[in-house]
């Protein structure tokens, strides 16, 4: 077990659902991610979009490159990144799912509605989880929050991300309508962190979170990535669900089966997969335009 994962956050991590890990990545390491999330930059997909185009600031992002599990394979497997995942489910097997990049400057920007990954995501179970990783200081002010606990209790409808209403919901039936919680923070058992460059935080997708704000003065750039282990299996959600952005995964899986495809390399306790990632540019779409069902 890696020496910052101990038994005492192991459990933190089940219990809350999220947790941050200090000074986890090295300068090494860090050099790396900034090489990858301006790769990713550099190397635009259909799903890379700009949210609140009405604001002073940019606020992008861009997701499930399939060339990216190549192009990042430094990272995902000479790094400790895997590894740290891997005890804290107290298992050996993790395989990489996706990544995704989000980047904020040039003005003001409202914050991220609140949410869960989960209701995007074809895949559930407790080993799946998403690592945060940003490459300037975060103000815990600034930083991403989370309901502590809440992986644990409704799965609620996506955010379609509605410039007027942040609960707008993406499916519409099947799942319940996000609550307002900034309409009363009160009754949330909100907990963030300020974060310095080698932190990370690592989060169930089931739990919800929220960005908070970023002023002109500021930039964030944020890479996180999303990794799954042994009990991951896949899920139908209401429809289709809009992530991973692979060809014919949903023709392939079964509800229930094992989430296993060879799109996502195992990356612990033996790397293997990389070689077989199917280049499916052609067939992604902008997960924006389908969230919002244009």
């Amino acid at each position: 077990m890696p020496s910052l994962v101990t038994a005492d956050g192991c459990q933190r991590y089940r219990e809350d659902g999220a947790i941050c890990l200090r000074q986890a990545l090295d300068g090494a390491t860090l050099d790396e991610v900034e090489r990858m999330f301006q790769w990713t930059l550099d190397n635009p997909t259909p799903s890379g979009c700009t949210f609140y185009d009405n604001e002073s600031g940019t606020f992008y992002q861009d997701l499930c490159n399939p060339r990216a599990a190549l192009a990042y394979r430094t990272l995902l497997e000479d790094s400790c990144i895997a590894d740290y995942i891997a005890a804290l489910w107290g298992e050996t097997d993790v395989w990489y799912l996706y990544e995704q990049v989000f980047y904020k400057h040039g003005g003001d920007t409202r914050r991220t509605p609140w949410h869960q990954d989960a209701p995007y995501l074809a895949v559930d179970g407790e080993h799946v989880a998403v690592v945060w990783i940003n490459l300037e200081p975060v103000q815990q002010q600034h930083s991403l929050e989370f309901v502590r606990g809440s992986h644990r209790g409704v799965l609620y409808d996506g955010s379609a991300f509605d410039d007027d209403d942040d609960t707008k919901p993406i499916y519409g039936s099947g799942l319940p309508r996000l609550p307002d919680i900034e309409a009363d923070r009160s009754r949330w058992d909100i907990v963030s962190w300020a974060v310095e460059p080698g932190d990370i935080v690592v989060f169930h997708p089931r739990t919800l979170h929220g960005g908070a704000p970023t002023r002109r003065d500021l930039r964030r750039r944020t890479l996180s990535l999303r990794f799954f282990g042994p009990d991951a299996a896949y899920v139908k959600r209401p429809t289709d669900a809009p992530a991973p952005l692979v060809a014919g995964l949903h023709e392939t899986l079964r509800e229930g089966e094992p989430f296993r495809h060879p799109a996502f390399p195992q990356l612990r306790p033996v790397a293997r997969g990389f070689e077989q990632v199917p280049v499916v540019d052609g067939h992604l779409r902008s997960v924006r335009a389908k969230l919002q069902g244009a």
